[in-house]
């Protein structure tokens, strides 16, 4: 795609198609917590017919992140000896208790921001006296990097860093949500992050179990729209397939080296899920080979809980895509930005974010 004019071209194809195709009221998700700001930012939801209802998954690594485990990273973090590092994104979302790591850090607890993964190893390699631990938050996209950290980490013999593990399968989980009784989703607008890391090949069975098309896009709004009209037109055509809208970027096997990675360092096993609860087989355990880099190992600390949110907060709902964030009474009254009760009014990525700053 070049200039203006071409694109242009696309877009008007793409609404077009959408509404050709649209003749009944359709549920369909944008897994991903990118697409949902970049449909707000480009104000996409004003191009559909009125029958087109787009619903928000939850694909906010940071709004699925279960309180419990914010928790264990603010007692880690007021060990003697011991600092948590993270990406700058967890510091504000409040733990089961209700308390976030920034109000910890503010109160003296040992918390840094770090960029990545691999900033947390050169902070414990040193300062070889004080134990390093790295929240270990993300999907597909961002394990293999931590994975790569903790290998880095024990070929150089830097013996005082632990990750503490809270990762995520987005195929699994996009299977559990179609079973639900209480969600209706009739196509997924699949990620392209990580799709790019596990390929085209993973949906393959979220299509078939739940019958339902998935189709990959990317996060321009040519991407956007164009996958949107192949979602529609396949359910029209009664049709349930995989379509990667994004080649430029994903391919039919991923990436078997970020693969080799994730298969090497950790299993799969059951995952709590905030607000959802647990979902089987949708989380990434590490291994008992690599147990010394595990923080929830080394400290003792107790397998995450699918902790309920706080009172009133319908992010749960929001993330199933049972609501739409204006449904939750709090929107914009007791939940803000600047005071936020839930996880997806905290992120950037998250559901009631995009809605509060883009509308719906």
């Amino acid at each position: 795609m070049t200039g203006a004019g071409p694109a242009r071209v696309r877009v008007e194809a793409a609404v077009r198609r959408i509404r050709e195709a649209v003749a009944r009221p359709l549920r369909i998700m944008e897994v991903c917590g990118t697409h949902t700001m970049a449909i707000g930012r480009h104000g996409l939801r004003s191009l559909f017919p009125p029958d087109l209802r787009l619903l928000s998954g939850p694909g906010c690594p940071v709004c699925v992140t279960p309180g419990s485990d914010i928790d264990q990273a603010i007692d880690l973090a007021r060990r003697p000896g011991t600092v948590v590092t993270t990406f700058g994104d967890m510091l504000r979302v409040p733990g089961a208790r209700r308390e976030t790591l920034d109000a910890a850090r503010a109160a003296g607890a040992h918390v840094r921001i770090v960029y990545s993964a691999l900033d947390a190893v050169e902070l414990a390699r040193n300062e070889p006296a004080t134990e390093v631990v790295f929240i270990g938050v993300g999907f597909e996209t961002t394990s293999p990097t931590i994975a790569a950290a903790m290998k880095s980490a024990r070929e150089g013999g830097v013996a005082n860093f632990s990750v503490l593990p809270s990762f995520k399968l987005v195929p699994p989980a996009m299977t559990a949500l179609c079973a639900a009784p209480d969600v209706r989703i009739e196509g997924f607008l699949c990620p392209g992050h990580v799709s790019a890391i596990i390929g085209v090949r993973a949906y393959a069975p979220v299509a078939e179990a739940a019958k339902v098309p998935c189709v990959i896009a990317g996060f321009d709004p040519v991407d956007i729209l164009e996958g949107v009209a192949g979602i529609v037109e396949q359910v029209r055509d009664g049709r349930h397939e995989v379509v990667n809208g994004y080649p430029r970027a994903v391919h039919e096997d991923g990436n078997p080296a970020a693969l080799a990675l994730l298969e090497e360092i950790f299993e799969v096993g059951d995952a709590a899920w905030r607000g959802i609860g647990v979902i089987p087989r949708t989380g990434l355990n590490v291994r008992e080979g690599w147990a010394a880099l595990d923080a929830r190992r080394k400290f003792g600390l107790p397998a995450p809980e699918p902790d309920d949110l706080p009172e009133g907060c319908s992010c749960g709902l929001v993330m199933r895509g049972v609501i739409v964030p204006p449904e939750c009474p709090l929107f914009r009254g007791a939940c803000t930005p600047a005071a936020p009760v839930g996880p997806c009014m905290v992120s950037s990525e998250g559901a009631c974010a995009a809605y509060h700053k883009y509308g719906g």
